[in-house]
């Protein structure tokens, strides 16, 4: 587990079930009161990624929380709830049967006792904990003194990476996170954003989704993915540059497609920046 990296707490407590593979892990964390764009961001990232073999991490607050754990589980994928609270207190109350799922489907952790009530003291040492778990934080929607922004900053000091989705300029609750895009985190716009960040051996070991089938999705030739594909070879090697001119495509959409194709199999990212074809399944639109 990440969470060897740092001083780990006195104890950490868990219901459910800790894998090997929940190392691959990304938190999702942001406020309390979102707005309906808010929760349907958190969501669908955490519906995305977790599709992919990423495991979720919040901390079964309401809001951006509540919404990051249901879009794992509604995609069949695993999530880790982080308490601030003893395993045998959920808190917020209505989220008492998202706690059995989550349970059901990956795990609470807590490093507080069974019976330690939600303090609002517990909740900056939750949050170093939660950002630990964790490859990098996402962070959805945050006001300039939310706790979000708490365990965003854990995160940057553990080198972890920070992630932030843009939100109205006007709003209030988007204040936050536009503040840390200002002060370098990777603005979010898709599920590609993330996974070009992390590490290259954690990059490799996200999945590409499967087809109804059980097969891999094949690409169409019509398609954004299909084109950049063509542009690629196996044994000529190209700058992402080269290959951003060649497609024509605004440069975070190119990057994006070569992420896409590299988690499918059909494309492989060499050192230096560069991409080779590792594949030829393509099928006519």
């Amino acid at each position: 587990m990440l969470l060897g990296a740092i001083p780990a707490p006195p104890a950490l407590f868990a219901r459910g079930a800790l894998n090997d593979d929940d190392a691959l892990a990304v938190a999702i964390v942001g406020s309390r009161r979102p707005t309906p764009y808010g929760l349907a961001v958190a969501e669908r990232l955490a519906s995305d990624l977790a599709v992919r073999g990423v495991t979720i991490v919040s901390g079964l607050a309401r809001g951006i929380d509540t919404a990051a754990h249901r879009g794992a589980l509604a995609a069949g994928g695993r999530t880790l709830a982080v308490l601030g609270c003893g395993l045998d207190v959920v808190y917020p109350l209505e989220n008492r049967a998202l706690a059995r799922a989550i349970e059901a489907q990956g795990a609470l952790v807590s490093q507080f006792a069974p019976g330690m009530p939600a303090l609002p003291g517990h909740f900056p040492a939750r949050n170093r904990t939660l950002a630990g778990l964790a490859l990098g934080v996402v962070v959805v929607e945050a006001a300039d003194r939310s706790g979000a922004l708490i365990t965003a900053g854990f995160a940057g000091d553990l080198g972890r990476e920070v992630f932030a989705v843009p939100g109205r300029i006007t709003s209030p609750t988007s204040a936050g996170a536009h503040r840390l895009i200002q002060d370098g985190a990777k603005l979010v716009t898709c599920w590609q954003d993330i996974v070009s960040e992390l590490p290259e051996p954690w990059r490799r070991a996200v999945r590409g989704p499967l087809a109804s089938t059980g097969e891999p999705r094949q690409l169409e030739n019509g398609s954004d993915e299909g084109r950049m594909f063509r542009l690629l070879a196996p044994d000529e090697p190209q700058h992402i540059e080269q290959l951003i001119a060649r497609a024509g495509l605004d440069p975070a959409r190119a990057a994006a497609l070569l992420v896409t194709l590299e988690l499918g199999g059909w494309a492989r990212q060499l050192a230096g920046q560069r991409w080779v074809s590792a594949g030829t399944r393509t099928r006519r639109a």
